[in-house]
């Protein structure tokens, strides 16, 4: 049996290893992430990362594990910002309101499908000129749903969370955990 990771983020991977867990495979899939017209934020991020465990192969024993994060402010989905312009409208957007971090995790084990949602309360602090300039400079925002990482220099803009913050980071651990012994993982070396 291997772990097969579908996510080249090295955030993930990060928290996996906060579990002792390192993946033996890593396959970023290749998944149109575009919104289908009118799709809520959360059935658009559980809709994504069950199109990911699908595009992931692996063998019947194989355990795959993939997620996706998404930031919606009410019902707009906030994506990768396509360059520092579309960046800076969404921190403006988000300046001094709550909005939501979604990470929707699945886990795939031969014909079975294992899945959980997460979704945080994120409050970000009324933002200045010169605080989003200096943000955008840092080039943190790319690849980053919502133009921001929690866990980056945009971490100082973020006074108040409700909600699991490896969620946020992009991978809930306690979820994921219960999600991979479920398939039979040994999460905690049994076995």
């Amino acid at each position: 049996m291997r772990l097969i990771l579908g996510s080249g983020s090295p955030r993930r991977r990060e928290l996996l290893g906060q579990l002792g867990i390192v993946p033996d495979a890593v396959t970023p899939p290749d998944v149109d992430e575009t919104p289908l017209p009118g799709e809520l934020p959360r059935d658009y991020c559980r809709r994504i990362t069950a199109a990911k465990a699908e595009a992931v192969e692996g063998g019947p024993e194989d355990v795959i594990l993939c997620a996706d994060t998404t930031v919606a402010l009410g019902r707009r989905i906030l994506g990768k910002p396509a360059d520092a312009g579309e960046a800076a409208e969404f921190l403006y957007a988000m300046s001094g309101r709550r909005h939501r971090v979604i990470t929707a995790v699945a886990v795939k084990r031969g014909a079975r499908i294992w899945e959980r949602d997460v979704v945080a309360q994120v409050r970000m602090k009324r933002l200045s000129d010169t605080e989003v300039n200096g943000y955008l400079a840092t080039g943190d925002w790319e690849g980053k749903a919502g133009a921001y990482a929690i866990q980056g220099p945009a971490g100082a803009f973020i006074p108040w969370i409700q909600g699991s913050y490896t969620a946020i980071v992009g991978l809930p651990v306690f979820e994921t955990a219960q999600l991979l012994q479920a398939a039979g993982w040994p999460v905690w070396g049994q076995g």
